[in-house]
């Protein structure tokens, strides 16, 4: 080959580039929901900076679920579901105390709001706390359970972990990896404290822990969690 046809090779070759990768970085409109929820996630982020931010009052965005809330509503409104695009997305609430029964506490699930009202949603994975099976087939259940995590979804769980008791909530920000064993996820007011009575919490992005950090957490009697995925007909609303 001369050095002349060569070079109109290369020329070609460098101007199709720019074309292959627009097209293997594409996202489908559910992926682009997921990346705006998670960017105003990693802005709030990054704008506390490392500070504690107050998460005392009801109406405080950094408690845990109203953290998870806005950043779900910051991006929903440009969004729909191809099955039920006259309704306007909304995110559930968790299961009121009185709803869970004597089983299982408080904090583990969602209020079951129907798809055609609005609800993009579904339980892509759960676990309960088996009483009737051992520990340890309990964790490995556990286990199973925590292998489903995905980019994007969203993480409900009742536990008794290192920072706190309770119901807590957050958000996947990098699938499970096996060759790690560890998930990577954002939240706010998992770590925190008091200070003149009143709670203050950090935000996290992109933390990570191992799995069984997690199983150890919600693998107790009457606890449990929940994976919630969003539907795959997410579209652009027009």
């Amino acid at each position: 080959m001369n050095g002349k046809r060569f070079f109109v090779l290369f020329v070609m070759l460098v101007m199709l580039c720019p074309v292959v990768a627009a097209q293997e970085t594409a996202l489908t409109p559910r992926e682009q929901m997921i990346e705006d929820i998670l960017a105003e996630a990693k802005a709030l982020y990054e704008e506390a900076n490392g500070r504690s931010r107050r998460a005392h009052y009801s109406g405080d965005i950094y408690v845990c679920k109203n953290f998870t809330v806005h950043c779900f509503k910051a991006a929903a409104d440009k969004y729909r579901m191809a099955k039920f695009p006259e309704a306007a997305l909304v995110i559930p609430d968790n299961l009121p105390k009185d709803e869970c029964g004597k089983n299982y506490v408080y904090g583990m699930e969602w209020k079951d709001i129907p798809a055609e009202d609005g609800n993009p949603f579904y339980a892509a994975a759960s676990f309960r706390y088996d009483p009737n099976l051992s520990k340890k087939e309990n964790q490995q259940l556990a286990r199973e359970f925590m292998m489903e995590c995905k980019r994007g979804d969203y993480f409900q769980m009742a536990a008794n972990y290192y920072y706190g008791v309770g119901a807590h909530s957050m958000m996947i920000t990098g699938d499970y990896n096996p060759d790690t064993d560890k998930i990577l996820w954002t939240d706010s007011n998992m770590k925190g404290g008091k200070k003149d009575g009143i709670r203050y919490g950090y935000v996290q992005y992109d933390a990570e822990k191992d799995i069984d950090w997690f199983v150890d957490a919600f693998c107790r009697k009457k606890y449990g969690a929940t994976i919630y995925r969003l539907r795959d007909d997410i579209i652009v609303k027009e």
